[in-house]
């Protein structure tokens, strides 16, 4: 039993891992195509392509973009509830003790930048709204650079940044849903609501197949999109309702999340990233970065993210609150802190919902959580690069002379 835990753990974050090169890659490409004179304009108006129908009043006729960021952007949703139900009910979440460090970790992870922004953005009414943006953790842009640090970063602080934004994924997808939701159609929210008890019912009723899930789940979305919460809300809804056994070979979840992983990583999530990180820079000042939104981003992700996360582990281990993670310097926390500084996925995708229209801020949204995580990501990679294990120290201070 340990060793198939282990094996699907070390399964699993080589697929985070490969996934987050494929979504850097995607996000240079979308940066790339929309600045090559030629190029940006096709890009752009792909994105835009009217393709129908008209699924809800409220958009009109479904766009290239809003079928990637409402409809396929779902599955990345539905593979994140997967994950949430899996760890809290099976797995490093499974316990209070276990939650612990993580949950206070996530926690701090994402007031912190949220108060940075506001410090710095929201003085402006029109910005105030954004202030969720920076309170998100990119887990595959994470997992994707510790895989280049090979064992410069203990297998401790991976599992501790994975289960770190496992909690964070479930703060943004609570925030989505309260707090950038317009206004609601109640008829549609009563029909989603009778969708999701039929399939609680097939759960209470033992049913393991997933086919009557996954059918019921398309419907599902459909009403949630008509509803005016945010569609994508609907994947996290779906996955709580899929079975789970004790044994991974036997449980419809185990079984479901196993299919899906793949196509989530290297095709959904890097295809959500080709969409939304293109921005055109021709014009665009060298100092847009200090703008207060750009600004309040960076700095949310790039220092608010790291005194959060740091700052909370250091107070929960010097308070015996929890311990920090095992055979870790704190150098190298801090080092993974800078990490979970890259908010690259959830970051666009609740700017494009804060700033929904507005073509301008949309774009200063891009640069900023591209600024912010890039830099979270290089000073990330340098202080685990340089930082000493503490094995490596126990193994020096042995050594004769």
């Amino acid at each position: 039993m340990i060793h198939r835990v282990r094996s699907a753990t070390r399964d699993f974050l080589h697929g985070e891992a490969a996934g987050g090169i494929v979504l850097m890659a995607a996000a240079a490409c979308a940066m790339l195509v929309a600045n090559l004179p030629g190029w940006s304009d096709a890009y752009f108006h792909a994105l835009h392509f009217e393709t129908g129908p008209v699924i809800s009043p409220k958009y009109g006729p479904m766009t290239v973009h809003l079928w990637i960021n409402d409809a396929v952007m779902a599955v990345f949703f539905l593979l994140v509830g997967l994950e949430i139900k899996r760890e809290f009910v099976a797995g490093r979440l499974a316990s209070w003790q276990r939650r612990r460090l993580p949950v206070a970790a996530a926690a701090a992870g994402m007031a912190v930048p949220a108060l940075l922004y506001l410090l710095v953005a929201g003085r402006q009414p029109a910005l105030v709204q954004g202030w969720a943006i920076p309170a998100a953790t990119d887990i595959a842009f994470a997992i994707g650079v510790l895989a280049i640090l090979g064992t410069r970063a203990p297998t401790s602080l991976k599992l501790f940044l994975t289960t770190v934004a496992i909690v964070d994924d479930l703060g943004a997808v609570l925030i989505i849903a309260l707090f950038y939701t317009a206004e609601l159609d109640l008829v549609a929210l009563a029909l989603a609501a009778a969708v999701l008890l039929a399939m609680l019912l097939l759960n209470r009723r033992g049913v393991r197949r997933l086919s009557p899930y996954l059918l019921l789940a398309i419907l599902l979305w459909v009403f949630v999109f008509r509803s005016g919460v945010h569609a994508t809300v609907a994947g996290v809804l779906a996955a709580l309702t899929i079975p789970i056994g004790a044994r991974p070979d036997e449980s419809s979840l185990h079984r479901l999340e196993h299919a899906l992983h793949p196509w989530s990583a290297f095709l959904v999530v890097p295809l959500f990233g080709f969409a939304n990180a293109g921005v055109s820079l021709a014009g665009v000042s060298p100092w847009v970065l200090l703008d207060p939104l750009p600004l309040g981003i960076a700095l949310g992700l790039f220092l608010g993210k790291q005194l959060g996360i740091f700052g909370s582990v250091w107070v929960a281990h010097r308070s015996g609150f929890a311990p920090k993670p095992g055979w870790s310097s704190w150098l190298q926390i801090y080092g993974v802190s800078l990490l979970a500084g890259i908010g690259f996925t959830m970051s666009l995708f609740i700017g494009g919902l804060a700033f929904a229209g507005n073509a301008a801020l949309t774009d200063e949204v891009k640069i900023g959580v591209l600024g912010g995580s890039l830099l979270s990501a290089v000073a990330g990679y340098l202080v685990l690069r340089l930082a000493p294990s503490p094995r490596a120290l126990a193994v020096r201070r042995r050594q004769p002379g």
